[in-house]
């Protein structure tokens, strides 16, 4: 067979020529949203999506999720971008291919329920902007969070994809809480909702592969809609999972492209492509295409974001996830919460109390928001708890969750850490049963009210209502009221090839020029040679006077053991010289740097008190209390976010406050001074 035959035939293989499957799999791709998302912190770029756009609408995805999930928080946080001009712009180059969003029921694409205002209106200027398909869940798998926003999708004719949170208390699938016939009830819920598809939300890869097929089996046994399964490949199981429940029948698979899947995020596409190829679930897809859009984005888009790769970690698997179940994207929050702290050494702790934490709390799912309230709480407990006394820092998420503000529990929360959390709780200690939603006052009337004169269309006042502080940041550098600061500019191809260089020239040693070997005066009639012992060592070394000063010349070394023989020598006489100048000092190694904590803030001049220190990095949400304001030991003075969780901080002392250092919005270091209270 030539050459050119071999192409050939390997075209037809491969490429779209081969005839289609009786019943192809579809996929979708999440690269654009989860996979960016779980591999380098939610920062891609939109200007670093459109060179692969009109590729990826070409190669037939079900649909491709662009939108929702951390996407609307970091990119007015981080980014300078407007999220809404996301969805416009994506739009223009996605004509085929059907765009889809994570919307996180009541929460929306925050951390807390929003009430009804707030989220039909979201839904609807979702729609308007271009949305499609949106994949709704709640972290409870509390259905009726959904009431405020399905009926706006199915409304405005658009896809609802209900979700099924998947979690585990057993190492596989069974227990007394999450088996089958619970994700089977909770799929008939979504069914008489009007799900048009039922998706499996498996956030930290916890479904094995034989359960993956009976939950599968059993689910298109239960209900008629198609049936989608959502893995992350963070546990290693997830291809193994895709296989078997595509023998069990599942509809529709999520996957990644190559350079943004796996580790945290989710299988790559281009396996599954070739596994299937020529069965009958063939995907139909051209690997040749999906080749080259791989090619742009290693070469052209990922160089931009490397500095964002954890390069410490060796393995593309993580199995510890296998026994806290927490999201590989808290995984990392925890970390970095835990270095800013100078707390690291304590990750071991923060995992073994997760777990009790987990079931203390009603034993819910770990994705977003629940993730990181049982996340911070967990390392709330491990830092500030002591043998006396645990919980003693309650985050005001967890306090909410006691109430009732985030729907139902999957078993009973322990009432003795639901009696401490409402304990003064605002709203009252006793917690509510009904609908979280029933019992917000809305709030998009307020939000416009605030925004008069900054915002100028309902979206962003939709910004400004689910993000108060950042959110207003963000339109004040929009509209060019104040300066972005340099950390949110987008890093161009050249700057992130050049840091590249710069890091490997450091790595080999090269950052710094070493300075040219002098050359050596020729050897005149004046040398005169010495043997110099040093314990078990023996020099030869050639002295030359020059203007009657001693000049070293060379120094040779030979071993002891082996010396030549050297006449004697009979030295001139001394000639008087002039004191020689102290030879530099040779230069050391720098020690390695010490990890020093952070210097508090200033306290004001001569006030004196009590201070009140932040317990760690994080950004004022505000001060419940102002200068010259009394206050009694134990009431909340500051509100404190830390890693998007709230922390109320208590005064140390009773007393008047003397002054605040802070003002609402500012980032703070740990120990740093916040008030001081006398």
């Amino acid at each position: 067979m030539s050459d050119h035959d071999q192409v050939k035939m390997t075209k037809m293989n491969y490429g779209k020529a081969r005839p289609k499957a009786k019943n192809p799999i579809k996929i979708e791709d999440l690269t654009l949203r989860d996979g960016h998302q779980s591999i380098f912190a939610t920062r891609g770029r939109t200007e670093d999506m459109i060179p692969v756009a009109e590729m990826m609408d070409e190669v037939g995805f079900w649909a491709v999720e662009v939108w929702g999930g951390a996407t609307f928080d970091t990119m007015h946080r981080f980014l300078n971008e407007d999220p809404w001009e996301r969805i416009r712009t994506l739009k223009r180059y996605f004509k085929k291919t059907p765009l889809s969003m994570l919307l996180r029921g009541q929460n929306l694409v925050g951390y807390r329920n929003y009430p009804d205002d707030v989220a039909r209106t979201f839904v609807e200027r979702a729609v308007a902007n271009g949305m499609d398909i949106f994949r709704t869940f709640d972290a409870l798998n509390d259905y009726r969070n959904f009431d405020a926003v399905v009926p706006v999708i199915k409304d405005n004719g658009k896809h609802f994809q209900g979700c099924m949170c998947y979690s585990l208390t057993e190492p596989r699938m069974g227990g007394d809480v999450y088996t089958i016939d619970y994700y089977v009830g909770k799929a008939k819920e979504l069914e008489k909702m009007g799900a048009d598809t039922i998706c499996v939300k498996d956030m930290a890869g916890l479904i094995a592969p034989y359960d993956a097929y009976e939950l599968i089996k059993a689910l298109k046994a239960a209900v008629k809609a198609p049936i989608h399964l959502h893995s992350h490949f963070t546990s290693g199981m997830s291809s193994m999972s895709h296989l078997k429940a595509i023998e069990a029948g599942v509809d529709i698979i999520d996957t990644c492209m190559a350079p943004y899947a796996y580790r945290t995020s989710h299988a790559a596409v281009e396996p599954l492509v070739m596994t299937l190829l020529g069965t009958n679930r063939d995907t139909g897809f051209d690997i040749e295409l999906l080749v080259k859009i791989n090619e742009k984005l290693e070469k052209e888009i990922l160089p931009k974001y490397k500095h964002l790769l954890d390069d410490s970690k060796v393995s593309i698997t993580d199995t510890n996830v296998l026994l806290h179940q927490t999201p590989g994207g808290m995984l990392s929050n925890l970390v970095n919460q835990l270095r800013e702290m100078d707390a690291l050494d304590r990750i071991d702790e923060v995992y073994r109390e997760l777990p009790r934490v987990r079931k203390e709390l009603g034993q819910i799912p770990l994705v977003t928001p629940t993730s990181q309230i049982v996340g911070i709480q967990t390392v709330n407990n491990v830092l500030f708890d002591d043998e006396k006394e645990r919980y003693k820092m309650i985050t005001a998420q967890v306090k909410d969750l006691c109430y009732g503000l985030y729907g139902k529990t999957a078993v009973p929360i322990d009432p003795e850490v639901q009696k401490k959390a409402l304990k003064g709780y605002e709203r009252g200690e006793e917690p509510i049963t009904g609908r979280a939603a029933e019992v917000l006052e809305p709030e998009l009337d307020n939000a416009k009210k605030e925004t008069e004169g900054l915002a100028v269309d309902i979206d962003d006042v939709l910004i400004y209502a689910l993000y108060p502080l950042t959110g207003k940041r963000f339109l004040n550098w929009k509209y060019g009221k104040e300066e972005p600061p340099p950390e949110v500019r987008a890093k161009t191809l050249d700057e992130a090839l050049a840091e590249e260089a710069l890091i490997k020239k450091a790595r080999a040693g090269l950052l710094v020029e070493k300075e040219k070997k002098k050359e050596a005066p020729p050897k005149g009639e004046n040398l005169r040679t010495f043997n110099v012992f040093v314990d078990d060592d023996y020099f030869e070394v050639g002295v030359e006077a020059v203007d009657g000063e001693p000049v070293i010349s060379y120094v040779h070394q030979t071993p002891a053991a082996t010396p030549e023989p050297v006449g004697p020598v009979t030295p001139e006489p001394p000639q008087p010289v002039a004191p020689a100048a102290p030879a530099p000092a040779a230069p050391t190694a720098p020690e390695p740097p010490k990890q020093i904590a952070p210097e508090p803030a200033p306290v004001a001049a001569g006030v004196e008190g009590t201070p009140l220190l932040a317990p760690m990095p994080g950004m004022i949400v505000s001060y419940q209390k102002q200068v010259g304001d009394s206050v009694n030991e134990g009431e909340t003075v500051v509100v404190l976010e830390a890693m998007k969780m709230e922390n109320a901080l208590p005064s140390p002392v009773s007393g008047t406050v003397k002054s605040i250092n802070f003002s609402s919005g500012d980032s703070v270091a740990k120990n740093d001074v916040l008030c001081i209270i006398g």
